[in-house]
């Protein structure tokens, strides 16, 4: 079990389970925010985040910059030193150059850009392992110099830097998502949001 900060509630999940999907239906059944579920898996590491935004569903979307500002710190916090994390909008995670993982967003379908959506759901994958089978080998953490990398441990972590990221958009606004990616990467447009709608 994880140890997290209120107000998340953990959802755990085995091997073969998607944690992203799952919250997506947790969130439309009425699971209310902070659910955080996460998959104990070989080879990645993935979590997602069930919210309920305050803002119209244009401005909430920029929550997806506030979580992938989150993965990054809580990999910077562990990081090798000298390489570059970067965060490339609007939705990949890059560790010296190789492509290691990244966010996405879901919100209810039909849901109108001037209204409040009733949830949202934040996502992210980090590839861990590579894949022996795969044609192109793609960036591993582990290969990267995260020898002692520990799913668990970076869950919480990450699941503290989004609270904090959270708290810092209820008292300054919206834009501070941003700010804190900018911090890893430009931020592009809004309409450029690599986003997953609810299907």
């Amino acid at each position: 079990m994880l140890s997290l900060p209120p107000p998340y509630t953990e959802l755990a999940l085995r091997e073969g389970h998607d944690s992203f999907d799952r919250a997506v239906a947790e969130a439309r059944a009425g699971a209310g925010a902070g659910l955080l579920v996460w998959t104990k898996r070989t080879g990645s590491v993935e979590a997602a985040v069930v919210l309920e935004p305050n803002e119209d569903l244009t401005t909430a979307r920029q929550v997806l910059a506030a979580g992938l500002a989150a993965v990054a710190e809580a990999l910077l916090a562990i990081s090798p030193p000298e390489k570059p994390l970067t965060l490339v909008w609007p939705d990949r995670v890059l560790f010296d150059g190789g492509h290691v993982g990244g966010g996405r967003l879901a919100w209810p379908e039909g849901a109108s850009a001037g209204l409040v959506p009733d949830w949202l759901v934040f996502g992210f994958t980090l590839r861990t392992l590579r894949d022996p089978d795969e044609a192109v080998p793609s960036a591993a953490l582990i290969d990267e110099g995260f020898e002692d990398f520990d799913n668990a441990d970076y869950v919480e972590s990450f699941a503290r830097h989004f609270l904090h990221a959270l708290d810092e958009w209820e008292t300054l606004g919206p834009q501070s998502a941003l700010t804190r990616f900018a911090q890893f990467g430009a931020v592009g447009e809004m309409s450029a949001l690599g986003v997953q709608t609810e299907r």
